[in-house]
């Protein structure tokens, strides 16, 4: 990572922090790329594709938990943000696909699709996932209130438009990128469409019992 592309919160702070904080970046980093090539894989290999020695990774993460929670923490950070941005720069039909689009090319549900039941949340996360919830169902709001939302379409349904995106991977990343935006096209697409949709929306919680580790 360059200079240039460091986080705002990096700049201004002591010598020390600074470098503390981009370590934790560059941990965080290769964590994402090391975890969702394979969930499994010892925290050694994040160690190792940071560049880092296993002793300053364990400080800072004291176990593959920590530093998955950490990870799909940021990931939910990171939605929110995007649904936020989205809010402030555009409205109604056009917020909904503003945010869509966002939302996929950050890449955030991939750490959904790979690392759920990988580790078990804790009540950190409940204020994000509350402002997730709220996010969502503003712009859903919105996008019903432009008169081109299909009928039935419920705030649930956003996670399953963005996972599906999610598990689109090829070797080529820019041809991953490429065929997301195109399915998540389609999917728009089908958001104005005319008709019926079969069976009801996602229910709240229907999908929580991915997110606790599988009984060994």
């Amino acid at each position: 990572m360059s200079d240039t592309d460091e986080k705002p919160v990096q700049r201004g702070l002591p010598g020390r922090k600074a470098q503390a904080a981009r370590n934790d970046e560059i941990i965080l980093s290769a964590a994402r790329e090391v975890f969702l090539a394979e969930p499994k894989a010892p925290i050694s290999a994040v160690a190792e594709r940071a560049g880092v020695g296993i002793s300053a990774l364990y400080r800072r993460y004291p176990g593959k938990e920590d530093l998955l929670r950490t990870l799909c923490y940021d990931g939910l950070r990171r939605y929110n943000a995007e649904a936020e941005a989205a809010l402030r720069n555009s409205g109604g039909w056009e917020v909904l696909v503003d945010f869509l689009q966002r939302v996929v090319d950050a890449d955030v549900h991939s750490l959904t699709v790979h690392l759920a039941g990988t580790f078990t949340p804790d009540d950190s996360f409940l204020p994000e996932v509350l402002r997730a919830g709220e996010l969502a169902e503003r712009i859903i709001a919105g996008a019903r209130e432009s008169g081109r939302l299909r009928a039935g379409v419920d705030a649930a349904d956003l996670g399953l438009i963005l996972e599906s995106c999610a598990a689109i991977t090829l070797p080529d990343p820019a041809r991953t990128a490429q065929l997301r935006r195109r399915v998540l096209a389609l999917l728009v697409d089908g958001l104005a469409a005319e008709g019926d949709l079969p069976g009801p929306p996602p229910t709240p919680g229907e999908f929580a019992h991915r997110w606790q580790p599988a009984t060994r």
